[in-house]
């Protein structure tokens, strides 16, 4: 198990890749999430970020990495890793960090994001990494004693316009307010220019998913450009 300060230390100035397929998609089977983890690993991925238990699971089998886990259970609103119950299980899978809504709306438990928050430091060994869409939503996530904030929501949540690219203009503000938590870009970051891009506007660490481990993204936008040619 990893210690906080070796989790920080892995991930500071690295690059942290999103392994995760949707249902039906025919990556869509936690052995082959897991193959794609350790693959990126390969590549010089700090850490990993994977959604389903299952995926949880077969993928801290396959790397030596942190692993940041998550459990989507919806599609509207509050639906990354909702409540306690989807955080503690997220844990409980072996998840080094939890990844959870941390935007300030209502929680289906009825839990706040601080509650939330205590428990699991109390009752489990996870960090939790708090998926944000806004600067308030960052500062509370940062006095709710989320370890890491993410601006996984930005563009999501109905309070900023949704960016083209990462959200430079979020980072810049989350930076500026000098949080104790680590700061993670995520979200739209479509190239190594966009992540080199998001690391000097603020970010600590960059999640990198589709534009790296989404085959049928990547195709589409490869037939595109051959079609439009």
């Amino acid at each position: 198990m990893f210690t906080k300060q070796e989790i920080v230390d892995a991930l500071r100035g690295h690059l942290i890749v999103s392994a995760q397929a949707y249902p039906g998609e025919p990556m869509r089977d936690p052995r082959t999430i897991a193959q794609v983890a350790a693959s990126v690993v390969r590549g010089g991925a700090a850490a990993v970020r994977v959604q389903g238990l299952s995926d949880i699971q077969a993928t801290r089998s396959a790397v030596e990495v942190p692993v940041i886990g998550l459990w989507k259970d919806g599609t509207e609103g509050v639906a990354i890793t909702p409540t306690y119950q989807h955080a503690h299980a997220v844990a409980s899978a072996g998840a080094h960090v939890v990844a959870l809504d941390g935007t300030r709306r209502e929680r289906p438990d009825g839990l706040s994001l601080t509650q939330t928050i205590e428990r699991l430091h109390e009752e489990t060994n996870a960090l939790v990494m708090a998926d944000c869409g806004s600067l308030d939503d960052a500062l509370t996530a940062a006095e709710s004693g989320a370890d890491f904030i993410g601006t996984t929501l930005a563009g999501y949540s109905g309070e900023r316009a949704k960016t083209t690219g990462p959200d430079l203009e979020l980072l810049e503000q989350i930076k500026a307010a000098d949080l104790a938590p680590m700061l993670v870009a995520e979200g739209r970051i479509h190239s190594p220019d966009d992540a080199a891009g998001a690391l000097s506007a603020g970010a600590e660490a960059v999640v990198v998913g589709t534009a790296i481990t989404h085959p049928a993204t990547i195709t589409s936008r490869f037939v595109d450009a051959c079609e439009n040619s």
